[in-house]
């Protein structure tokens, strides 16, 4: 992994500490900060009853019901369980949004936490629960502005982001509209990195993904006899291996293609010569040219080693989540806010990552700005990968994001334009 240059992480152990650090600061830190209890407790409660992609039924009720009593309009149901609160400034103006996913995974939690989750195989092992929380506080501070909010705030709360792509149905369904959205914000915890640093990219963030089956026929029969068949198990293997030259690499980033073979299935017996074998797997490209043209660079490829092995074969593309594309603009305003905040030790760009999200989906229709929030304490065992059975973070990093996502609103609807300043806050990855 990349080095990364660090500053002394503030350390926050309890809602007294961070009043004491933040005495002199505007209203909105301070209310933030007096947040920070209830969205652990938040927090906690997700974690504990984590639900799959369209089944957080618990999880959006919760949520609706929370808004509604911060005096919000509610929607509810869309997309099967998405969730959006719209809150009305005393003047009329432009919107913008705020955006969690709710969504957990198929993982059993190893973990001897308190708050563990309660339901078997399920987890959250990506943070969506640190994510809800965070902008259900966000939401309960900016409540108690709409007296000096210009314009409208909609807030957010979508179903399966992992794999399934609800980003891609609550804008079929009309989340980006009455009232049109004009702008959007959204993190994601990381405690690979530590709490108090932010990275963000202006441009190309995420990779776009997108996944495959690949069927192999061959021909059956006896193994002590290959020379009447055709194994299709043998012609699978040596196509897992062509298409690794399709992970392409160039001089200005690490990579701008990269395909997986993520499973193998074929044969019925281990004396015969397997008729077919199904290939799935998923493609990551950086940049829609690559993107346009890896289904016709992956049948080349194919269809020289059938050809050769007298097989036949099917492939069927799906195209998923594109690639994350950031707004310069927006990206600024996100970085001044943070470079102006003690509470951000570490303001770090980064180039663009392999992996995917389907906040790619908003990010195509408006303009916007999504970043990484540092939520890692070493010291404390708090520095696991995500999506492992033992993933946990910070809870001190949600203050942070809660402040963030806050005074990024603001400033949007306030149509402050990004300042100068917070150049000497900012480090590049040194790559190792």
């Amino acid at each position: 992994m990349p080095r990364i240059d660090k500053k002394e992480n503030i350390a926050m152990e309890s809602i007294t500490d961070i009043i004491r650090i933040m005495s002199n600061l505007p209203d909105i830190d301070l209310m933030v900060a007096a947040m920070r209890d209830e969205m652990v407790r938040l927090r906690r409660d997700f974690h504990a009853h984590p639900e799959l992609g369209f089944k957080e039924k618990r999880t959006s009720g919760i949520i609706a019901g929370y808004l509604k009593g911060l005096g919000m309009e509610v929607r509810e149901g869309i997309a099967k369980t998405g969730v959006t609160g719209l809150l009305k400034g005393a003047s009329p103006g432009r919107t913008v949004m705020l955006r969690a996913d709710m969504d957990a995974l198929p993982i059993q939690e190893k973990s001897e936490a308190p708050y563990r989750s309660v339901n078997a195989g399920v987890m959250h092992a990506c943070g969506h629960d640190g994510h809800m929380a965070i902008l259900l506080g966000a939401a309960a501070v900016l409540s108690e502005q709409r007296e000096h909010i210009q314009g409208q705030i909609k807030f957010v709360f979508q179903p399966a982001e992992e794999r399934i792509g609800g980003a891609r149905c609550m804008i079929e369904e009309g989340v980006l509209e009455d009232p049109h959205v004009d702008a959007a914000f959204a993190l994601h915890i990381f405690s690979a990195i530590p709490t108090g640093t932010l990275c963000w990219s202006k441009g190309i963030m995420m990779a776009a993904m997108d996944s495959f089956t690949l069927r192999i026929k061959g021909k059956g029969g006896h193994s002590s006899m290959p020379e009447e068949g055709v194994d299709a198990i043998r012609a699978g293997a040596r196509v897992v291996t062509g298409l690794q030259s399709l992970n392409a690499c160039d001089a200005s980033r690490p990579r701008s293609s990269l395909i997986n073979i993520g499973t193998i299935r074929g044969g019925d017996a281990n004396n015969v010569i397997a008729e077919e074998v199904e290939l799935t797997g998923t493609v990551r490209t950086l940049d829609s040219h690559t993107r346009a043209g890896f289904p016709a660079a992956m049948v080349g490829v194919i269809r020289k080693i059938a050809d050769e092995m007298k097989a036949s074969f099917e492939l069927d593309y799906e195209h998923g989540y594109p690639p994350l594309v950031n707004d310069p603009d927006m990206t600024g305003l996100l970085i001044e806010i943070a470079g102006s905040m003690p509470l951000v030790t570490d303001l770090i760009e980064m180039p663009p990552v392999m992996a995917s999200e389907d906040m790619a989906f908003y990010l195509e229709r408006v303009p916007g700005c999504f970043f990484f929030l540092g939520a890692g304490s070493p010291g404390k065992g708090l520095n696991k990968l995500l999506h492992t059975s033992d993933f946990d973070f910070d809870e001190n990093a949600m203050t942070v994001g809660a402040t963030i996502l806050s005074k990024s609103a603001l400033s949007f609807l306030d149509k402050e334009s990004p300042k100068q300043g917070a150049s000497s806050r900012l480090h590049e990855i040194d790559e190792a």
